[in-house]
Formats: structure tokens, C-alpha cells, sequence
């Protein structure tokens, strides 16, 4: 399609500006290693909030929610548990507290408050969370390079590959993001966000104006627009879009309750191991206390879901009525991932078009710009300053996160040069990355013993055994397979944790005693009480998983909501704010009240 002058100059305008805001901050962003990875710790949680949430509004996701509301309807709201979305809820009750009192500067440096790091399991530990940090977030820049390369082919003029576009916005992105460092990000977030929501209430607006309730009945099947299901998924598109069918078999969700099971006990396991090493969990590190890194977390989970779901909900709305003829004439070969830009292209007017547009630019510059600041905190601070060059000035410090920062830019664009599919590569990160992730980032928190060795084979062994899964056995859904992914992991932490010693004691009742986990700490707290006999240990673990349980319900329902009111659904909605505000009641004095201010 061709935009309109005006369209053209708010989007260039936009990159402008982004560019200007990294600008604006580089001189108090260049000043030391803290102050470009982590604000100095300066930075007020409502903003470190607003800018993880823009974090996680990335084009190359919401393609995918739309094709999961399109194909799924308000059933669609539980399939985000593979991700897990859930995972904002553990880190708000209690693990953004934990981590935050570390006072790391990146995940691997809080490794070393974990391992020793004077032992070769404690290097290897620390190494490992280095490469791990490094290959997913190269995948989930490649994940987003992929989704804006098919966005912009629709909507800029010059005729260009995806690939083109896609290198073009992940370029400009890196430049402010090497400028601002995380002030720039979190400034340049904020911009998005508040873009984003405009869009997504403007998308909502028209979707609501447009398509009546029949409307979209005719064009679903019966349904469509409940949560309730069965152990059958029960959707069934005979005679509406019959390719449709075909899809939910390949997803193989169509024993629906096995599957939420399933989703929710991988979710359960990928979320009590905290944050994989991306954006959220430098934003939890850049807390000014533990305290406002846990409402950092709980903000990011509500402020994320309501402008994201309601872009969702219309864009949906929009392509059942007005786009199914065209994806039953694509066939068996139908791409759901055209849903979002075609709604876009068909009923946004000239002016709201730009904006709208320089609102999905934001959403994937958001989440690149996260990516690229975060990574090279891992290779400067715990790789060039650990082992190479522990004397140099900040200066150089801050010059080599510069290179990284290209690099890895340059990276993704390959990566993402060769990856087919939005969804391929979601199923690849949930499964593959995060699938021998689980087991050792649950156990260094909650068993004493768990050493450096445990944690380093126990990742090998459940990253190699994820990424082999897919050669040995194409057929195995990576969902069903996560459990053996999760036990070779397990197998390999204990195996590695048994036939070498457990970490200094000093080490342990160091850690213990300031994070203050709950789990198998028994001997540890012995020790530590003997020092300190007024030490009092974590009794937090009924409250803590009866917050989460109430928390994941809570979000449920928030992210639910702005579907039933796109599609006029009005007695889940009700149901829907119902439950949130009695979520919210719980959770004010289960939660709020009890948190320490530290």
C-alpha cells in the first residue's frame, strides 16, 4: 500500500524523536558501567515499569495473540501460559524481592553470589549463564526482526524485501540504543508505551464500531467467544474457514484440558525459576529496593495486558469479518500472520494511520532496544572486565558495550534472515530455550546443596536435549515432550551436584541470609542461627503460593477483560471485573501490605 504524506512524515518524525531521546541522556548514561546498565539505580519503579511492559509489546508477539484470538477465540486467553505470561506474577509476590537483594548488576553476576567463583564449578556455572543470556536474546531479537519484516513489507513504499525493512528499524534502534544506554531505553519505552495504548484504544474504537455482535457470529463457530471448555477444545470452523481445522490439529490443543495441564505445569516450574537473563530481569536489578522492584514486576503485569489486549481484541474482530474470504482463498498455505497488518491497512484513516503505525514501529523497537542494552552487560561486565581486562577505565567499558551492542545487532539480522515463521520461532524460545532453563534455575534457589556443577550440567543437559528433540523426534509436540526435557535437566543438576562438593560455607550462609529463600535450607539455616541466633527464617511459603495462585487468576482475568468488551461479551466481562476486583482486594492486603521496604 501506498501512505500518505502525512502518515510518512509522523513516522519519520517518531524515528526522529527516538534517535533525539538517546541523545538527550547519553552524557549521564556514558558516566560508569552501573549507570548505563542499571540507571545508577536512580530510576523510579513506575518508569522501570512502564518500560518493561513496553518490552514486552512487541509486534512479533501480538501477530501471534492475534492468530491465537483469531483461530482460538476467548479461549486463547489461556495458551500465553507456555509462555509463561504468569511469570510477572512470581517475580511480583516474591522472587523480584530476591533477586533485588542481591545488588548484582546482570544475572551472571548473581551467580557469583550463589557458586563460588573461585571453584571450576562456579566459573562454569557463571559461564553458562553468559551463553545462555546470549542465545536467547539473539533469538528473541531474531523472533522480532522476522514479525516487523512482514509488518513493514505491507506499509512502507519503497518495495523492499522484509529482510530490508526488518535490518533498516533494527539499525536505528541500535543507535539509541548505544547513545542513552538504559536511561535511553527506559525514555524512549515510555514514548512507546504511551504510543501503543493510544493505538491499541483507537484499533478497539473502530473494531467496536464496526462488527456487532452477530456479525461476528456468523463468521465463528459456536463457542468461539466463551473461556469454558471441555477436555475437547469443541471449535469447530467446518463450513466457516475449513483450513482453520487443519491448524488447531497441527497445534495438537485440541484435547484442550490436557493441554492447559500441561501448559500450566511447565509454566509452574519455567516461572519459579525467575527471569531468563532478558529485559525484565535488568529491569528488577535497576530497582532502587527490593520493595519497588516487586511492584516494578506487579505493575508490568496489568499495565501490559489491557492496551495489548484490546489491539488484540479489535484487529481480531476486524480480520473475522472483513478478511476471511481472503484466507479461504489462501488454502491449506493460509498465514495468520497477515491478520494484524491487513486490519491495520483497511480501516485506519489517514493521520491515525501514521501514528498507528509509529505505534508498532515502537512496539518492536521497544523490545530490540531492551535486548540490545541488556546483552552486553553479560559480555563487558562478566566476560571483557572478568577475565580480560579487570583495570580498565569506565571509558572503555563503556566503548566495548558499544561494540557488543553492534554485533549482536548484526547477529540477529542473520539469525533472523534464516528463520521461516513468527510462530516457529516462538514455539522454538518456549520450548527449546526455556525448556532447560527450568530445573537448575529452580533448584539454585531452594536446595542447599545445589552447586556450581549441578547448575552448569543440569543446563547442558536440558538446553542439548530440547535442541536435539526436534532432529530425533519431528513428530513430538514440544509442549508434550517438556516433561523428558525437564527430567534430563533435572538429572544432569542432581547427577552434577552429587559427584562434587557442595559450595564454602561461608558462601552459603552469605547468600541465605541475605536473599532469605524459602525451600531446603535447613543445615544452611542452622549455621547462620548459630552466628546470629535473632536471624528469623522465610516462613513465607503457604502465603507466597497463595498469592500466587490468587495472582495468576488476578492476571488471568485482566488480560481476559478487554477481549469480552471488543467482542461485546458483556456477561464474561462482568464476570471477568469481578474477579479482578476481588483479586485485587487479596492481593492489597495479602501482598501490598506485607512487602518490606528495603
Amino acid at each position: 500500500m501506498e501512505l500518505h504524506l502525512i502518515d510518512s512524515a509522523i513516522v519519520i518524525g517518531y524515528l526522529v524523536v527516538m534517535i533525539a531521546a538517546g541523545s538527550i541522556v547519553s552524557s549521564k548514561a556514558s558516566k560508569n558501567l552501573n549507570t548505563y546498565f542499571l540507571g545508577g539505580n536512580k530510576i523510579p519503579w513506575y518508569a522501570l515499569s512502564l518500560s518493561n511492559a513496553g518490552g514486552m509489546f512487541d509486534i512479533a508477539g501480538t501477530m501471534w495473540l492475534v492468530y491465537l484470538a483469531f483461530v482460538y477465540g476467548m479461549k486463547s486467553a489461556f495458551i500465553p501460559w507456555l509462555w509463561p505470561f504468569f511469570n510477572q506474577i512470581f517475580m511480583m509476590i516474591y522472587l523480584a524481592v530476591w533477586l533485588r537483594r542481591s545488588n548484582a548488576m546482570t544475572g551472571a553476576e548473581w551467580i557469583a553470589t550463589r557458586f563460588d567463583q573461585a571453584s571450576s564449578g562456579g566459573k562454569m556455572a557463571h559461564m553458562v549463564v553468559v551463553l545462555f543470556s546470549t542465545i536467547s536474546i539473539v533469538g528473541f531479537l531474531a523472533y522480532g526482526f522476522v514479525g516487523i519484516g512482514k509488518f513493514a513489507e505491507i506499509f512502507l513504499p519503497w518495495g523492499w524485501h522484509p529482510h530490508a525493512y526488518a535490518t533498516l528499524i533494527t539499525l536505528v534502534t541500535a543507535v539509541y540504543v548505544v547513545q542513552g544506554g538504559l536511561m535511553g531505553v527506559v525514555l524512549t519505552d515510555i514514548i512507546q508505551y504511551v504510543l501503543m495504548t493510544v493505538s491499541a484504544i483507537i484499533i478497539a474504537v473502530i473494531a467496536m464500531n464496526k462488527v456487532s455482535p452477530e456479525m461476528l457470529a456468523a463468521v465463528t463457530p459456536d463457542g468461539w467467544g466463551q473461556m469454558q471448555f471441555g477436555w475437547h477444545l469443541g471449535l469447530d470452523w467446518s463450513g466457516i474457514l475449513e483450513s482453520v481445522n487443519t491448524k488447531i490439529e497441527s497445534d495438537g490443543w485440541e484435547l484442550f484440558t490436557i493441554f492447559i495441564m500441561m501448559a500450566l505445569f511447565k509454566g509452574l516450574w519455567v516461572s519459579m525459576a525467575g527471569p531468563v537473563p532478558t529485559q525484565s530481569l535488568q529491569r528488577i536489578l535497576a530497582a532502587k529496593s527490593p520493595r519497588e522492584a516487586a511492584l516494578m514486576s506487579g505493575a508490568s503485569s496489568v499495565i501490559v495486558a489491557i492496551p495489548r489486549y484490546l489491539m488484540i481484541g479489535g484487529l481480531t474482530v476486524l480480520a473475522l469479518v472483513f478478511f476471511s474470504g481472503e484466507l479461504n482463498e489462501m488454502g491449506p498455505d493460509i498465514d495468520f500472520e497477515l491478520i494484524l497488518p491487513f486490519a491495520i491497512s483497511k480501516f485506519i484513516p489517514v493521520g491515525l494511520m501514521g501514528l498507528l503505525l509509529a505505534g508498532m514501529l515502537s512496539a518492536h523497537m521497544s523490545t530490540t532496544s531492551s535486548f540490545l542494552n541488556v546483552t552486553p552487560a553479560y559480555i563487558v561486565n562478566d566476560v571483557y572486565k572478568k577475565y580480560f581486562r579487570p583495570n580498565a577505565s569506565q571509558k572503555t567499558y563503556i566503548r566495548m558495550s558499544y561494540l557488543v551492542s553492534a554485533i549482536l545487532a548484526i547477529a540477529s539480522i542473520f539469525v533472523g534472515m534464516v528463520i521461516e515463521s513468527v510462530d516457529s520461532i516462538t514455539r522454538w524460545i518456549v520450548s527449546a530455550l526455556w525448556g532447560g532453563y527450568a530445573a537448575a534455575n529452580v533448584l539454585k534457589w531452594h536446595w542447599w546443596r545445589f552447586n556450581g556443577h549441578g547448575y552448569f550440567w543440569g543446563m547442558i543437559a536440558g538446553l542439548l536435549f530440547a535442541l536435539l528433540m526436534p532432529i530425533f523426534s519431528p513428530d513430538t509436540k514440544a509442549l508434550y515432550a517438556y516433561p523428558a526435557i525437564l527430567f534430563c535437566s533435572l538429572a544432569g543438576c542432581i547427577v552434577g551436584t552429587l559427584l562434587t562438593p557442595a559450595e564454602p560455607k561461608a558462601l552459603l550462609m552469605s547468600f541465605y541470609s541475605s536473599v532469605r529463600p524459602w525451600g531446603f535450607w535447613k543445615p544452611v539455616e542452622r549455621w547462620v542461627k548459630a552466628e546470629d541466633p535473632a536471624f528469623t527464617p522465610n516462613q513465607n511459603f503457604l502465603r507466597d503460593m497463595g498469592n500466587v495462585t490468587v495472582g495468576i487468576v488476578w492476571q488471568l482475568s485482566i488480560m481476559a477483560a478487554p477481549l469480552a468488551l471488543v467482542i461485546k461479551n458483556w456477561s464474561t466481562l462482568i464476570v471477568l471485573l469481578v474477579v479482578a476486583s476481588v483479586g485485587t482486594v487479596i492481593l492489597k492486603y495479602s501482598w501490598y501490605d506485607k512487602l518490606e521496604n528495603q
